[in-house]
């Protein structure tokens, strides 16, 4: 992934003192630690299995600014300025909010241009400090209460839009918010609509074939462990996921599980079609982890399931199950 910094700015919403500071001069793109920090935290929002898509609503002020901005009719710094404004107007309505930077940017990735923006709550931490006093050098410690994020942590309130296309891509944390629960980013800065993430997806499917299994008797382990290698399989030669289909392979011998995980899953609200990243999908495929009520934990990979070469359930006359491993030829402590 090459990305390309074309403008980044920083904005300052500083909650403790009610005051924001607009910055007035883009980030420098030059200097190695705006370099790194940026493109690091954008690689990994990039990369973030709990993005969820989203599409603009027909009057988004964001996308309105946005294309005044692209279409040379606005600055970058008057847009970055609007999406400041925006975010803390709407914080500012939340139960205490947390002083933060913003950082806006405008990017390229692979080819393709991007406007993306991503939230830094600040920290407290410690660092020193040097001051000169008659001529002396004093280094002192001081509780420094705006740190920014390392590159190790995790930003979970971003967004990110695909100029082409306007494909939104965001993350964020529901807030309380004039006595209710909400998200800030897509209602109150982007105003888009929001549908699932590849990963809650997923999960999701595990979710329901497990119960639909479990409500008619069912192995669960069989149904979810055959849940899994669909997904693998499929995102081998595709990028794209049908939650639908998923029913129709593991309760293929059965319409009535397969109406019935149909309608769980349009109670759920997921799409017909989920973008789902090969790398992560088999990732959260490749292995089935079971736990029996004895306490033993079992990790095995999905396609070892239907292979009695290497494992096999068994049910016992009593209503037991034991578990075979075969062809074991070392067992190593973990």
């Amino acid at each position: 992934m090459i990305i390309i910094i074309n403008k980044a700015i920083l904005h300052i919403l500083d909650f403790n003192s009610g005051m924001t500071l607009f910055s007035e001069q883009e980030l420098d793109s030059n200097n190695n630690s705006v370099l790194t920090f940026v493109t690091k935290h954008i690689e990994k929002i990039c990369a973030d299995p709990n993005a969820k898509p989203g599409t603009f609503h027909p009057h988004s002020e964001f996308k309105k600014q946005m294309t005044a901005y692209l279409d040379g009719h606005d600055d970058f710094f008057s847009f970055s300025r609007y999406i400041g404004q925006a975010a803390y107007s709407a914080l500012a309505q939340t139960e205490a909010p947390e002083p933060c930077d913003i950082v806006i940017s405008d990017i390229t990735i692979d080819d393709n241009r991007f406007v993306a923006f991503f939230k830094c709550n600040n920290k407290t931490g410690f660092t020193h400090h040097v001051t000169v006093t008659d001529g002396k050098v004093t280094n002192d410690i001081i509780n420094h209460c705006a740190i920014l994020p390392s590159l190790t942590h995790k930003i979970d309130e971003y967004a990110l839009i695909e100029v082409n296309t306007l494909a939104v891509k965001f993350n964020d944390k529901k807030k309380s918010l004039n006595g209710e629960t909400a998200f800030i980013i897509p209602a109150f800065i982007l105003d888009c609509s929001s549908s699932v993430s590849q990963k809650n997806t997923i999960d999701l499917v595990k979710t329901i074939t497990h119960k639909v299994s479990e409500a008619h008797g069912h192995s669960t382990v069989a149904a979810v462990a055959k849940a899994k290698q669909y997904i693998v399989e499929n995102a081998e030669h595709s990028e794209y996921l049908s939650p639908l289909d998923v029913g129709k392979t593991v309760f293929a011998s059965s319409p009535l599980l397969q109406d019935e995980y149909r309608q769980e899953v349009q109670n759920a609200g997921i799409p017909a079609e989920v973008k789902v990243d090969r790398d992560f999908a088999i990732k959260k495929g490749r292995n089935h982890k079971i736990k029996t009520d004895t306490g033993i934990e079992l990790l095995f990979p999905v396609d070892y399931f239907e292979n009695k070469d290497f494992i096999e359930f068994i049910n016992n006359p009593d209503g037991t199950i034991s578990i075979e491993l075969k062809n074991i030829g070392k067992i190593i402590n973990k």
